[in-house]
């Protein structure tokens, strides 16, 4: 799948016009004969693109006092745990907040408080903040996440994520696609089988599509 996917990644590359920003590249699966009803077949992966993403990513946190500092230091948007309620009050700036971050970390008593006043917008994102204990340094899980592509199904056959972006070469790029094709295969019980089509893009250029073998 290598050879089919670099030809796809080159296609999809050629053919989409220049832009005045950097596009992402998608990759969007279409699986079959799987029962996504049933919570424990759906996909969600993180996967760490073995050349990252391409582009800078947003990290915001709920934090406060020391681990405040840390996170300011590391140049993640800090966010006071005491407008967490107020966000959930209000659906509009919740869902704005949602947007405009990649990634949510949060000290580990507030996880609580986020689940129950923005779990219903950040939930279905895939954005639930991933909890940093006192010991650990946020920087550090921040410059993880800026290599990690998340890829989620939930209860729709047709899914996609970003593989990088077109400021990237063509080799990085590919080679960031493929890795995202292992895993998700890696999931499904009949692996390429489970496989219906494959589509490889830029933000807005033509889908191309990928020769699947079986």
């Amino acid at each position: 799948m290598e050879e089919q996917i670099t030809e796809a990644v080159k296609k999809a590359l050629g053919e989409a016009p220049e832009r005045k920003f950097v596009e992402s590249i998608e990759m969007a699966f279409t699986i079959k004969d799987v029962d996504l009803k049933n919570p424990t077949n759906r996909i969600e992966e993180n996967v760490r693109l073995p050349h990252g993403r391409g582009k800078k990513i947003s990290v915001a946190m709920f934090a406060e006092a020391e681990m405040a500092t840390k996170a300011k230091a590391a140049g993640i948007v800090v966010i006071d745990p005491n407008k967490i309620e107020d966000l959930g009050g209000d659906r509009q700036k919740a869902r704005k907040l949602a947007r405009k971050h990649d990634f949510f970390l949060s000290e580990v008593p507030h996880m609580a408080t986020i689940g129950r006043f923005l779990g219903i917008v950040l939930g279905p994102r895939g954005k639930m903040p991933r909890p940093v204990p006192p010991n650990v340094d946020p920087g550090m899980i921040a410059e993880g996440l800026s290599n990690t592509a998340i890829i989620r199904s939930r209860d729709k056959i047709t899914f996609h994520t970003i593989v990088g972006a077109r400021s990237q070469t063509e080799v990085h790029i590919s080679e960031n696609a493929f890795e995202m094709w292992k895993r998700v295969t890696s999931k499904l019980e009949r692996g390429a089988d489970n496989i219906r089509s494959l589509y490889i893009k830029t933000s807005m250029g033509p889908a191309i599509k990928v020769e699947v073998l079986n």
